[in-house]
Order: C-alpha cells, then sequence, then structure tokens
C-alpha cells in the first residue's frame, strides 16, 4: 500500500512489491495473484476492524448512531488515508476491484450492515421497510463523505470534521421529514434502485 501511495495503483507491479517486501515473486503470486487480489484484502482487513468498531455502538437515536458509525469510519480508514487518496480513480470507476465491483461486495455489505443496524436498532427506528431502506441510504451518505475526506486539503482534514458536525446538526430535521409520506416513498424507492445499481447489493425489504 506505501508503494501505491508513491507511484499510484497502475505505475505499481506486483514484481514491485515482491521486491519491496522482499519475497519471491512466486509467493506474492500465491497469496495475491493481481493488483485486485491486494485490492480486496485491503477492503477485507479495512471492512473488518470498521464492523470491529461498531460493535460499540450506544443505542440511542439513528441520527446519533448514524454520526458514531460515520466517524468510526473515518478512524478505521485514517491510517490508510494517503494509499486510499491514490486508488481513488479505483475506488470510485474500477469494474474489477473499485468499491462497487462483484468482487468487493461481501466487504461493502459487511459496512453496509453496520448503517442499516445504526436505523433498525435506534430507539426510534421507523418501521421496516423504511427502517433498512434508510440504513442503506446513510451507507450511500457515508461514501459521499468518505470521498470528500479522501480529496480534503484542509490542514488536518479539518473541512471534513465541519461537515460531519453540519451532518449531526441537520439530521433531527431530516427525521422530521421521515413523517411525510412522499419523502418515505423517496428513501424506498431510491433504496429499489440502489439494490438495481449495485452488484449482489441487499434486497429492498
Amino acid at each position: 500500500m506505501r508503494l501505491i501511495a508513491q507511484r499510484g495503483y497502475e505505475a505499481t507491479t506486483l514484481r514491485d512489491i515482491a521486491r519491496e517486501a522482499d519475497v519471491s515473486v512466486g509467493l506474492l503470486y500465491r497469496y495475491f495473484p493481481s493488483k485486485q487480489a491486494v485490492i480486496i484484502a485491503l477492503y477485507d482487513e479495512l471492512s473488518t476492524g470498521f464492523a470491529r468498531q461498531a460493535t460499540l455502538m450506544p443505542r440511542g437515536r439513528w441520527r446519533d448512531r448514524f454520526v458514531f458509525a460515520l466517524e468510526a469510519s473515518l478512524h478505521a480508514l485514517a491510517p490508510h488515508r494517503t494509499a486510499l487518496r491514490a486508488l481513488v480513480p479505483v475506488l470510485v470507476g474500477g469494474p474489477e476491484d473499485g468499491v462497487f465491483a462483484g468482487g468487493t461486495a461481501f466487504s461493502r455489505v459487511r459496512v453496509q450492515r453496520v448503517f442499516e443496524d445504526a436505523v433498525v436498532a435506534a430507539t426510534d427506528a421507523p418501521q421496516q421497510p423504511l427502517a433498512s431502506a434508510l440504513g442503506r441510504l446513510l451507507y450511500l451518505m457515508h461514501l459521499g463523505v468518505l470521498l470528500w475526506w479522501l480529496l480534503d486539503k484542509s490542514p488536518k482534514q479539518r473541512a471534513t470534521a465541519t461537515l460531519v458536525a453540519l451532518a449531526g446538526q441537520l439530521l433531527p430535521s431530516a427525521a422530521l421529514t421521515l413523517r411525510l409520506p412522499l419523502i418515505r416513498q423517496f428513501v424506498l424507492r431510491f433504496d429499489g434502485l440502489m439494490h438495481d445499481a449495485l452488484p449482489s447489493g441487499q434486497p429492498s425489504e
């Protein structure tokens, strides 16, 4: 990941990685037959760490639990921010190894479930299927914040911290809008689109 951070994804070869790790190319290929395998391993490691942190999510309102999950995600990714910045084109658009690729769906679903649980198990959770659909929508919002964070050039990513704080201030109003039938229908319809668009996505309930 350090080599990818320094040289970029395309310019880094498995031979370079083997040389830097002081192992044979054959041994490296045994565990990582492609750069895609490296990215999948990274997704798996980071999503597992995030899911572990998410077990500490306190009981309470879904908006507070969402902010907790969002901050936990940023904390889990922080040690790898430089490498992840170099991977932005792959993370966003790679058909084989991006965030939305079929081969990485297991990692995406693991993280997505945390955000679903943040709503479903909240003390003010809306009724199903709206609760799960809202959780999946919040997962997509979280991805948007992560992209902002990766591109944030402010000192110590101060702009991202401000964005998270603003989200926390706006969410109470968002919770009130869920009482409107039009907003509930929007969330459910958007969830259906998400299911159609993402490989191995969770079905709408």
